[in-house]
């Protein structure tokens, strides 16, 4: 009789209810959830683009078009999707501008390839196929980028000036292009040419006025700390003054905040409190012979100390925050003291004018004509806090562009122009290719359309005529021919229309976008692990802890 094969035991490899989807199936759907996400981003692309309001659990309304700022406010929790999400920042950070490009780039090259996927062909195949045609592409633009002289000042302010607008052109403030985009030039211009540290321009928003309100001082303002009542009898503007930076406490203590003290006599407590006293005269005396006559502080300067200052003609600010004074010492020279004695003349920092202004409901101090200024403050107004919190992401982006424009000037058109002209290019050289390769770097270059397209169908122009028209123009090597969303062409020569763009945007764009598809096509199975039925269970406590709560701590008090 033959024996019955042996029952093969269940292997459990996975915690109960973990969730595993796998195969063609999950990576179909992962491309679908990457194209949910282009799709909301896609009406917010070009000069005609939409805004979104977002409002989050706290009910906080916020309207803006910045690809980068919508994805962080969506809070998208598909684990795929969020590859898209981390482009666009890293997008951000790197480069300024381009965000909403670099996800539509992405997801338009799953979505031309999804039919291959379905067809069977191997993941790999596609990806090597984009990587061949991400490197062609990077290497075309490197080939035809204009690089404009430095030598040149003037030139070289009217590039910068050109690429702050054309960053602009898509924003909320694209009315008021000339005004932000001199100021933004300007800003950049303040930096320190070497490094260019964009957290040196400080951006104060203030509601009220209009938009043409806002300034650039070139210096630095911040808000009027917490004053005590000596303060309005000091003097509100100075010539030339000396200024020192403290991170000292002036201010009077209770004695029984700070230490224990036993005395005998009611002298001794009185010798205590008159050596306080004795303490904080002699901080004041010694700030007082260096000759400063605006004196500001990370810590609090009491009431004390402020009518001393304002006895002596001495304007004082406590308790200002820590980037503020850094910037100030960026901007007037000399360094923050941690001690008032010895504190001699090159500790000190001096500017041109200070003031005291009021500026729409605040009243904020300025430093202005500073000698070694190497910091700017742009000074944001407008009718409601949601827009002005938009005009800051938008002038950003623009500063972000500028930077990267000072730091490699090579420029290419915008409005779609070098994408179109990758295209073809890569149309062309894909012809050369026997295998499926050749349809990868074909899909490749159709998806690089989506840009010009998606401009077109946001202004409601005709993208199928326009993208015709444009092709035509590309295959006769008018290359730099881009949408043009104002003219009755549709069409035009973006590199003389002045729609330029730093080369260095569209090549990291090109970068990411083919990187996270790849990263998304080599992914075949997600397994995500049983969610908690608490909502937020936290951290687990450590063994022992119920028992130890419930002991109490301490020996309790005896009984009497």
């Amino acid at each position: 009789m033959q024996r019955g094969l042996p029952m093969q035991p269940t292997v459990v490899l996975l915690k109960e209810g973990t969730d595993t989807s796998q195969g063609k199936g999950q990576l179909l759907s992962n491309i679908s959830a990457c194209l949910a996400i282009a799709e909301t981003l896609a009406s917010t692309l070009g000069p005609r683009g939409m805004d979104k309001l977002i409002v989050n659990e706290r009910q906080e309304a916020q309207i803006t078009n910045d690809g980068a700022t919508i994805l962080k406010l969506l809070d998208i929790v598909h684990p795929a999707a969020r590859t898209l999400v981390d482009i666009a920042r890293a997008q951000d950070a790197e480069v300024g501008d381009g965000t909403t490009s670099v996800v539509l780039l992405a997801a338009q090259l799953l979505k031309e390839v999804r039919g291959y996927i379905e067809e069977g062909v191997s993941p790999h195949i596609i990806m090597k196929g984009f990587r061949q045609a991400a490197e062609l592409a990077i290497e075309h633009i490197k080939s035809v980028q204009i690089t404009v002289d430095k030598s040149n000042p003037e030139e070289f302010r009217s590039l910068l000036l050109k690429c702050a607008s054309t960053s602009m052109s898509s924003k909320l403030i694209h009315s008021e292009k000339p005004f932000f985009s001199k100021m933004v030039v300007d800003a950049v211009q303040c930096l320190h040419q070497e490094d260019l540290n964009e957290s040196l321009i400080g951006v104060k928003k203030i509601p009220g006025g209009g938009m043409q309100d806002s300034l650039l001082v070139q210096g630095v303002a911040f808000k009027k700390t917490f004053t005590y009542a000596g303060a309005e009898q000091q003097p509100k503007s100075f010539r030339n003054p000396l200024i020192v930076s403290l991170n000292v406490e002036l201010e009077l203590k209770a004695e029984k905040d700070n230490a224990e003290v036993r005395v005998e006599h009611v002298s001794d407590y009185q010798a205590i409190v008159d050596a306080e006293w004795e303490i904080i005269y002699r901080k004041l005396q010694a700030i007082a012979e260096t000759g400063a006559k605006v004196v500001l502080s990370k810590l609090p300067i009491g009431d004390l100390a402020t009518q001393w200052f304002a006895d002596r003609d001495i304007f004082c600010a406590g308790r200002v925050p820590a980037d503020d004074l850094q910037r100030v010492v960026q901007a007037v020279g000399g360094s923050i003291q941690s001690t008032c004695s010895d504190i001699k003349r090159e500790h000190l920092g001096t500017c041109g004018y200070f003031e005291e202004r009021q500026i729409g409901g605040e009243r904020y101090n300025l430093f202005t004509e500073c000698p070694k200024a190497k910091t700017c403050t742009l000074i944001l107004r407008g009718g409601a806090e949601q827009f002005i919190e938009e005009v800051e992401r938008s002038l950003h982006d623009a500063i972000m562009v500028v930077k990267r424009a000072v730091k490699n000037g090579d420029i290419v058109a915008g409005g779609g122009a070098i994408e179109l002209d990758l295209s073809s290019r890569i149309r062309k050289h894909a012809l050369s290719i026997p295998g499926k390769l050749q349809l990868v770097m074909i899909a490749f270059a159709k998806a690089l359309e989506v840009i010009p397209r998606q401009i077109c169908d946001n202004a409601g122009l005709d993208s199928t005529d326009i993208l015709n028209k444009l092709r035509m123009k590309h295959a006769t090597g008018e290359q730099w021919y881009g949408v043009d969303v104002d003219g009755p062409e549709g069409i035009r020569n973006n590199l003389d229309a002045f729609v330029w763009e730093p080369s260095l945007v569209k090549v990291n764009a090109i970068n990411s976008a083919t990187e996270a598809a790849c990263l998304i096509l080599s992914v075949d199975e997600t397994v995500r692990a049983p969610q908690s039925e608490a909502q937020n269970p936290g951290p687990r406590a450590p063994p022992g802890t119920a028992q130890r709560a419930l002991r109490g701590r301490g020996r309790g008090m005896p009984r009497r």
